[in-house]
Protein backbone atom coordinates (compact mmCIF):
# COMPACT_ATOMS: atom_id res chain seq x y z
CA UNK A 1 0.00 0.00 0.00
CA UNK A 2 1.34 3.29 -1.25
CA UNK A 3 0.97 6.18 1.47
CA UNK A 4 -0.85 9.65 -0.06
CA UNK A 5 0.64 12.44 0.86
CA UNK A 6 -2.08 13.48 3.53
CA UNK A 7 -1.45 10.21 5.17
CA UNK A 8 2.27 11.34 5.02
CA UNK A 9 2.01 14.65 6.74
CA UNK A 10 -0.59 13.16 9.46
CA UNK A 11 2.27 10.78 10.06
CA UNK A 12 4.97 13.31 10.68
CA UNK A 13 2.77 14.96 12.66
CA UNK A 14 2.08 12.11 14.87
CA UNK A 15 5.36 11.60 15.03
CA UNK A 16 6.47 15.12 16.44
CA UNK A 17 3.76 15.35 18.63
CA UNK A 18 4.45 11.98 20.27
CA UNK A 19 8.12 12.29 20.64
CA UNK A 20 8.77 16.12 21.03
CA UNK A 21 5.37 17.01 23.08
CA UNK A 22 5.20 13.79 25.01
CA UNK A 23 2.30 12.17 23.15
CA UNK A 24 -0.70 12.94 21.41
CA UNK A 25 -3.34 11.65 23.72
CA UNK A 26 -5.52 14.93 25.61
CA UNK A 27 -5.41 13.12 29.20
CA UNK A 28 -6.98 16.72 30.62
CA UNK A 29 -9.61 14.90 33.48
CA UNK A 30 -13.19 16.39 33.19
CA UNK A 31 -13.47 19.33 35.56
CA UNK A 32 -14.44 18.06 39.13
CA UNK A 33 -15.56 19.64 42.12
CA UNK A 34 -15.41 17.77 45.57
CA UNK A 35 -18.47 16.98 47.52
CA UNK A 36 -18.31 14.75 49.89
CA UNK A 37 -15.05 12.62 51.11
CA UNK A 38 -14.53 9.63 54.06
CA UNK A 39 -12.68 6.69 54.19
CA UNK A 40 -11.79 5.26 50.82
CA UNK A 41 -13.88 7.68 49.22
CA UNK A 42 -14.08 10.66 47.55
CA UNK A 43 -17.15 12.12 45.70
CA UNK A 44 -16.95 14.12 42.78
CA UNK A 45 -19.69 16.26 40.93
CA UNK A 46 -18.59 16.45 37.50
CA UNK A 47 -18.68 20.53 35.82
CA UNK A 48 -17.47 20.20 32.36
CA UNK A 49 -20.60 20.25 30.29
CA UNK A 50 -21.66 23.22 27.90
CA UNK A 51 -25.65 23.30 29.08
CA UNK A 52 -27.11 23.44 32.07
CA UNK A 53 -26.73 19.87 34.19
CA UNK A 54 -30.35 18.68 34.92
CA UNK A 55 -31.83 15.46 34.71
CA UNK A 56 -31.34 12.55 37.95
CA UNK A 57 -27.81 12.11 38.63
CA UNK A 58 -25.36 9.32 37.34
CA UNK A 59 -22.65 8.02 39.24
CA UNK A 60 -20.01 6.87 38.02
CA UNK A 61 -18.71 3.44 40.42
CA UNK A 62 -14.91 1.87 39.17
CA UNK A 63 -14.13 -1.53 40.46
CA UNK A 64 -10.69 -1.97 43.26
CA UNK A 65 -7.26 -1.69 41.69
CA UNK A 66 -8.41 0.22 38.94
CA UNK A 67 -7.91 4.18 39.03
CA UNK A 68 -11.43 5.72 38.73
CA UNK A 69 -10.12 7.31 35.24
CA UNK A 70 -11.49 4.21 33.69
CA UNK A 71 -14.30 6.61 33.25
CA UNK A 72 -12.26 9.53 32.03
CA UNK A 73 -10.01 7.76 29.84
CA UNK A 74 -9.03 10.65 27.24
CA UNK A 75 -11.31 13.49 25.77
CA UNK A 76 -12.91 12.60 23.26
CA UNK A 77 -13.14 9.03 24.72
CA UNK A 78 -14.54 9.00 28.14
CA UNK A 79 -17.58 8.15 29.59
CA UNK A 80 -17.53 10.92 31.98
CA UNK A 81 -17.14 13.90 29.20
CA UNK A 82 -19.83 11.50 27.37
CA UNK A 83 -22.45 12.26 29.94
CA UNK A 84 -21.87 16.16 31.34
CA UNK A 85 -21.85 17.06 28.07
CA UNK A 86 -24.99 16.10 27.39
CA UNK A 87 -26.15 18.12 30.22
CA UNK A 88 -26.45 15.06 32.83
CA UNK A 89 -25.67 15.40 36.48
CA UNK A 90 -23.09 13.34 36.78
CA UNK A 91 -20.58 12.12 39.34
CA UNK A 92 -17.43 10.04 39.92
CA UNK A 93 -16.47 8.25 43.77
CA UNK A 94 -13.00 7.58 43.66
CA UNK A 95 -11.81 5.34 45.96
CA UNK A 96 -8.17 6.55 46.35
CA UNK A 97 -4.81 4.58 46.79
CA UNK A 98 -4.76 1.02 49.18
CA UNK A 99 -2.36 0.94 51.43
CA UNK A 100 -1.21 -1.94 53.73
CA UNK A 101 -2.61 -0.05 56.56
CA UNK A 102 -5.75 -1.04 54.57
CA UNK A 103 -5.11 -4.54 54.42
CA UNK A 104 -8.04 -5.41 56.97
CA UNK A 105 -11.13 -3.78 54.70
CA UNK A 106 -13.07 -6.48 54.04
CA UNK A 107 -16.14 -6.27 51.17
CA UNK A 108 -18.48 -5.00 54.11
CA UNK A 109 -16.72 -1.81 53.89
CA UNK A 110 -17.80 -1.06 49.98
CA UNK A 111 -21.41 -2.56 50.80
CA UNK A 112 -22.31 -1.00 54.17
CA UNK A 113 -20.59 2.24 53.87
CA UNK A 114 -18.66 3.55 50.89
CA UNK A 115 -21.28 3.00 48.22
CA UNK A 116 -24.17 3.79 50.60
CA UNK A 117 -22.96 6.64 51.39
CA UNK A 118 -22.22 8.20 48.35
CA UNK A 119 -25.40 7.28 46.92
CA UNK A 120 -26.94 9.05 49.54
CA UNK A 121 -24.95 12.04 49.39
CA UNK A 122 -24.99 11.87 45.50
CA UNK A 123 -28.70 12.35 45.90
CA UNK A 124 -28.58 15.00 48.05
CA UNK A 125 -26.52 17.07 45.88
CA UNK A 126 -28.75 16.74 43.28
CA UNK A 127 -31.28 17.87 44.80
CA UNK A 128 -32.74 14.57 46.26
CA UNK A 129 -33.44 13.28 42.68
CA UNK A 130 -32.96 9.05 42.53
CA UNK A 131 -29.38 7.87 41.16
CA UNK A 132 -28.64 6.08 37.98
CA UNK A 133 -25.98 4.23 39.26
CA UNK A 134 -22.99 3.06 36.25
CA UNK A 135 -20.86 0.77 37.22
CA UNK A 136 -17.60 -1.24 35.78
CA UNK A 137 -16.23 -4.70 36.84
CA UNK A 138 -16.11 -5.06 40.48
CA UNK A 139 -17.78 -2.11 40.92
CA UNK A 140 -20.95 -3.42 39.48
CA UNK A 141 -20.99 -6.67 41.72
CA UNK A 142 -20.69 -4.29 44.51
CA UNK A 143 -23.20 -2.00 43.18
CA UNK A 144 -25.41 -4.94 42.86
CA UNK A 145 -24.97 -6.41 46.20
CA UNK A 146 -25.26 -3.04 47.97
CA UNK A 147 -28.86 -2.32 46.09
CA UNK A 148 -30.09 -5.93 46.66
CA UNK A 149 -29.06 -5.66 50.27
CA UNK A 150 -30.07 -1.85 50.84
CA UNK A 151 -33.55 -1.32 49.06
CA UNK A 152 -34.15 1.99 50.98
CA UNK A 153 -31.31 3.49 48.87
CA UNK A 154 -32.64 6.40 46.07
CA UNK A 155 -31.70 4.06 43.25
CA UNK A 156 -33.30 4.79 39.74
CA UNK A 157 -31.92 2.25 37.65
CA UNK A 158 -28.70 0.32 37.74
CA UNK A 159 -25.99 -0.57 34.84
CA UNK A 160 -23.03 -3.13 35.37
CA UNK A 161 -20.77 -2.93 32.45
CA UNK A 162 -18.49 -6.09 32.15
CA UNK A 163 -19.24 -7.57 35.50
CA UNK A 164 -19.32 -11.46 36.00
CA UNK A 165 -21.18 -13.42 38.27
CA UNK A 166 -20.33 -16.94 37.32
CA UNK A 167 -16.82 -17.42 37.88
CA UNK A 168 -16.77 -21.01 36.30
CA UNK A 169 -17.32 -19.28 32.81
CA UNK A 170 -13.91 -17.51 33.11
CA UNK A 171 -11.52 -19.90 30.96
CA UNK A 172 -8.73 -17.84 32.07
CA UNK A 173 -8.61 -19.41 35.90
CA UNK A 174 -9.99 -22.55 34.51
CA UNK A 175 -6.53 -24.05 34.79
CA UNK A 176 -6.08 -22.89 37.79
CA UNK A 177 -9.13 -24.58 39.37
CA UNK A 178 -7.48 -28.09 40.07
CA UNK A 179 -4.24 -26.43 41.61
CA UNK A 180 -6.18 -24.29 44.11
CA UNK A 181 -8.77 -27.19 45.12
CA UNK A 182 -5.67 -29.78 45.63
CA UNK A 183 -4.30 -26.79 47.74
CA UNK A 184 -7.51 -26.36 50.19
CA UNK A 185 -7.23 -22.80 48.25
CA UNK A 186 -4.22 -21.66 50.34
CA UNK A 187 -1.75 -20.79 47.37
CA UNK A 188 -2.46 -17.57 47.39
CA UNK A 189 -2.90 -16.67 50.95
CA UNK A 190 0.72 -16.39 52.14
CA UNK A 191 1.00 -13.87 49.76
CA UNK A 192 -1.46 -11.64 50.17
CA UNK A 193 -1.32 -11.89 53.77
CA UNK A 194 2.09 -10.94 53.07
CA UNK A 195 2.04 -8.48 51.64
CA UNK A 196 -1.54 -6.74 52.68
CA UNK A 197 -3.25 -7.57 50.13
CA UNK A 198 -2.37 -7.80 46.10
CA UNK A 199 0.08 -5.07 45.06
CA UNK A 200 -0.55 -2.33 42.02
CA UNK A 201 2.55 -4.02 40.40
CA UNK A 202 1.07 -8.00 40.56
CA UNK A 203 -2.41 -6.40 39.40
CA UNK A 204 -0.95 -4.38 36.39
CA UNK A 205 1.26 -7.26 34.93
CA UNK A 206 -2.07 -9.11 35.45
CA UNK A 207 -3.93 -6.87 33.62
CA UNK A 208 -2.01 -6.81 30.63
CA UNK A 209 -1.25 -10.70 30.86
CA UNK A 210 -4.98 -10.81 29.59
CA UNK A 211 -4.08 -9.51 26.30
CA UNK A 212 -0.42 -10.62 26.00
CA UNK A 213 -1.27 -11.24 22.34
CA UNK A 214 -2.14 -7.23 22.22
CA UNK A 215 0.69 -6.38 23.91
CA UNK A 216 2.67 -8.19 21.88
CA UNK A 217 1.96 -7.11 18.74
CA UNK A 218 1.38 -3.71 19.80
CA UNK A 219 4.75 -2.09 18.59
CA UNK A 220 3.96 -3.65 14.75
CA UNK A 221 -0.13 -2.19 15.33
CA UNK A 222 1.32 1.51 16.01
CA UNK A 223 3.88 1.62 12.69
CA UNK A 224 0.98 0.68 10.68
CA UNK A 225 -1.43 3.31 12.49
CA UNK A 226 1.09 6.43 12.52
CA UNK A 227 -1.12 8.12 10.57
CA UNK A 228 -4.30 7.78 13.05
CA UNK A 229 -4.41 10.22 15.87
CA UNK A 230 -7.02 8.78 17.06
CA UNK A 231 -5.85 5.17 17.61
CA UNK A 232 -2.47 6.61 18.89
CA UNK A 233 -4.21 8.59 21.15
CA UNK A 234 -6.00 5.82 22.17
CA UNK A 235 -2.84 3.83 22.95
CA UNK A 236 -1.62 6.34 24.89
CA UNK A 237 -4.00 6.61 27.07
CA UNK A 238 -4.67 2.46 28.24
CA UNK A 239 -0.95 2.55 28.91
CA UNK A 240 -1.67 5.63 31.11
CA UNK A 241 -4.56 3.63 32.57
CA UNK A 242 -2.49 0.77 33.45
CA UNK A 243 0.56 2.37 34.91
CA UNK A 244 -2.09 3.85 37.63
CA UNK A 245 -3.32 0.64 38.38
CA UNK A 246 -3.76 0.19 42.25
CA UNK A 247 -4.02 -2.48 44.86
CA UNK A 248 -6.30 -4.76 46.60
CA UNK A 249 -6.89 -4.91 50.46
CA UNK A 250 -5.64 -7.96 51.75
CA UNK A 251 -9.00 -8.87 53.70
CA UNK A 252 -10.70 -7.96 50.30
CA UNK A 253 -8.70 -9.59 47.77
CA UNK A 254 -8.94 -12.72 49.96
CA UNK A 255 -12.90 -12.90 50.31
CA UNK A 256 -12.55 -12.51 46.46
CA UNK A 257 -10.45 -15.14 45.65
CA UNK A 258 -12.18 -17.48 48.61
CA UNK A 259 -15.97 -16.55 47.76
CA UNK A 260 -16.01 -15.51 44.06
CA UNK A 261 -13.54 -17.46 42.42
CA UNK A 262 -13.43 -20.62 44.79
CA UNK A 263 -17.01 -21.14 45.82
CA UNK A 264 -18.45 -18.88 43.14
CA UNK A 265 -20.85 -17.87 45.62
CA UNK A 266 -22.61 -15.52 43.00
CA UNK A 267 -23.83 -18.40 40.57
CA UNK A 268 -25.92 -18.57 43.01
CA UNK A 269 -27.85 -15.64 43.78
CA UNK A 270 -26.89 -15.56 47.45
CA UNK A 271 -23.54 -13.75 49.63
CA UNK A 272 -23.36 -14.32 52.97
CA UNK A 273 -21.52 -11.42 54.59
CA UNK A 274 -20.94 -10.34 58.11
CA UNK A 275 -23.66 -12.33 59.71
CA UNK A 276 -26.77 -11.91 57.22
CA UNK A 277 -27.41 -13.04 53.45
CA UNK A 278 -27.81 -10.73 50.57
CA UNK A 279 -30.70 -12.38 47.88
CA UNK A 280 -29.66 -11.13 44.43
CA UNK A 281 -33.71 -11.66 43.56
CA UNK A 282 -34.26 -8.95 46.29
CA UNK A 283 -32.88 -6.23 43.97
CA UNK A 284 -36.04 -4.22 42.37
CA UNK A 285 -34.58 -1.74 40.06
CA UNK A 286 -34.54 -1.38 36.62
CA UNK A 287 -30.91 -3.10 35.61
CA UNK A 288 -29.06 -3.11 32.44
CA UNK A 289 -26.31 -5.67 31.81
CA UNK A 290 -23.50 -5.31 29.56
CA UNK A 291 -20.62 -8.18 28.38
CA UNK A 292 -17.89 -7.65 26.10
CA UNK A 293 -18.03 -9.55 22.94
CA UNK A 294 -14.32 -9.83 23.04
CA UNK A 295 -13.59 -9.78 27.24
CA UNK A 296 -11.83 -12.47 28.22
CA UNK A 297 -11.74 -11.23 32.33
CA UNK A 298 -15.70 -11.35 31.98
CA UNK A 299 -17.00 -13.19 28.87
CA UNK A 300 -20.07 -13.02 27.85
CA UNK A 301 -21.41 -16.51 29.82
CA UNK A 302 -20.14 -15.04 33.47
CA UNK A 303 -21.74 -11.66 33.04
CA UNK A 304 -24.79 -12.71 31.64
CA UNK A 305 -25.60 -15.26 34.56
CA UNK A 306 -26.52 -12.21 36.59
CA UNK A 307 -30.17 -11.82 34.10
CA UNK A 308 -31.01 -15.31 35.40
CA UNK A 309 -30.57 -14.25 39.12
CA UNK A 310 -32.75 -10.97 39.38
CA UNK A 311 -36.42 -12.16 39.80
CA UNK A 312 -37.92 -9.13 41.10
CA UNK A 313 -36.54 -5.78 38.74
CA UNK A 314 -39.06 -4.02 36.92
CA UNK A 315 -36.59 -4.74 33.69
CA UNK A 316 -33.54 -6.61 33.30
CA UNK A 317 -32.25 -5.46 29.66
CA UNK A 318 -28.89 -7.53 28.28
CA UNK A 319 -26.76 -6.46 25.81
CA UNK A 320 -23.35 -7.35 24.21
CA UNK A 321 -20.95 -4.51 22.90
CA UNK A 322 -17.78 -4.78 20.79
CA UNK A 323 -14.60 -4.79 23.03
CA UNK A 324 -12.70 -6.56 25.89
CA UNK A 325 -12.92 -5.89 28.83
CA UNK A 326 -11.58 -2.26 29.12
CA UNK A 327 -12.56 -1.58 25.79
CA UNK A 328 -16.07 -2.60 25.94
CA UNK A 329 -16.54 0.59 28.81
CA UNK A 330 -14.39 3.05 26.70
CA UNK A 331 -13.02 1.93 23.67
CA UNK A 332 -13.54 3.96 20.85
CA UNK A 333 -16.59 1.59 19.46
CA UNK A 334 -18.19 2.24 22.78
CA UNK A 335 -19.26 5.45 21.86
CA UNK A 336 -21.50 4.59 19.58
CA UNK A 337 -22.44 1.25 21.38
CA UNK A 338 -21.95 0.98 25.23
CA UNK A 339 -22.31 4.91 26.00
CA UNK A 340 -25.91 4.16 23.56
CA UNK A 341 -27.33 1.64 25.78
CA UNK A 342 -26.52 3.37 29.02
CA UNK A 343 -28.08 6.86 27.47
CA UNK A 344 -31.23 4.79 26.29
CA UNK A 345 -31.80 3.64 29.45
CA UNK A 346 -31.14 5.95 31.81
CA UNK A 347 -33.28 8.27 30.06
CA UNK A 348 -36.01 5.38 29.80
CA UNK A 349 -35.75 5.13 33.36
CA UNK A 350 -35.67 8.48 34.40
CA UNK A 351 -37.86 9.78 37.47
CA UNK A 352 -41.15 12.18 36.57
CA UNK A 353 -39.94 15.09 38.50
Amino acid sequence: MIAIPSQLASVAANVTDKFAKGGVADLRPVPRVLIDRGPNRSVYRMTGQQPPASGDPVLLVPPLAAPALCFDLRRGCSLAEHLTDAGRRTYLVDYGSVAFADRNLGIEHWIDDVLPRTIRKVSDDAGGRPVHVVAWCLGGIFSVLTAADRPELPIASLTTIASPFDYTAIPLVAPFRPLVEFTGGHILTPFYRMFGGAPSAVVTQVFRATGIDKEITKPLAILRNLDDRDYLAQIEAVDHFMANMLAYPGRTFGQIYHRFFRANDLSAGTFALDGRTISLSKLDVPTLVIAGENDSIAPRRAVERLVGLLENTPETRFRVAPGGHLGVLTGRRARSTTWRHVDEFVDEHASPR
